[in-house]
């Protein structure tokens, strides 16, 4: 789904601000699966629409592979959330962010982690090309 720019913006700052609801009420420390499942909440009670796990068939040189991956989240068919609670966001996760992006053919990601004291400090951006 190709949205304007004011619109990837507008639902990325709605996300954000569901991610902090959640993390406001939870605090950091529990398990990525808890936060999905929280958070999957919150954002449909906000009027978005929330799939998880996600599959995704990953394909090499034409040929469709037995393997795929899975999107944290997809939300509005249009943004991946990909959700972590780790001690520190590494280069690695924001890797895994920009492949998910690239083989799903989708524009903008959300990496958020929420063993963040202060989960805006834990929020990464990213973006597949130019939005438009």
């Amino acid at each position: 789904m190709k949205n304007s720019l004011e619109e990837y913006n507008q639902l990325t700052y709605d996300i954000i601000e569901c991610c902090i609801e959640v993390h406001k009420e939870l605090g950091p420390g529990l398990l990525e699966s808890i936060y999905e499942e929280c958070l999957e909440s919150v954002l449909v009670e906000n009027g978005l629409k929330v799939q998880r796990q996600v599959e995704v068939p990953l394909f090499f040189k034409g040929k469709k592979l037995n393997k795929g991956f899975r999107l944290d989240m997809l939300i509005n068919d249009s943004v991946i959330l990909e959700l972590k609670s780790v001690e520190t966001i590494l280069p690695i996760h924001e890797a895994q962010l920009v492949s998910y992006l690239k083989l799903s053919k989708s524009q903008l990601g959300l990496l958020v982690n929420f063993n963040s004291k202060y989960l805006k400090d834990g929020v990464r951006r990213r973006i597949n090309g130019q939005l438009s």
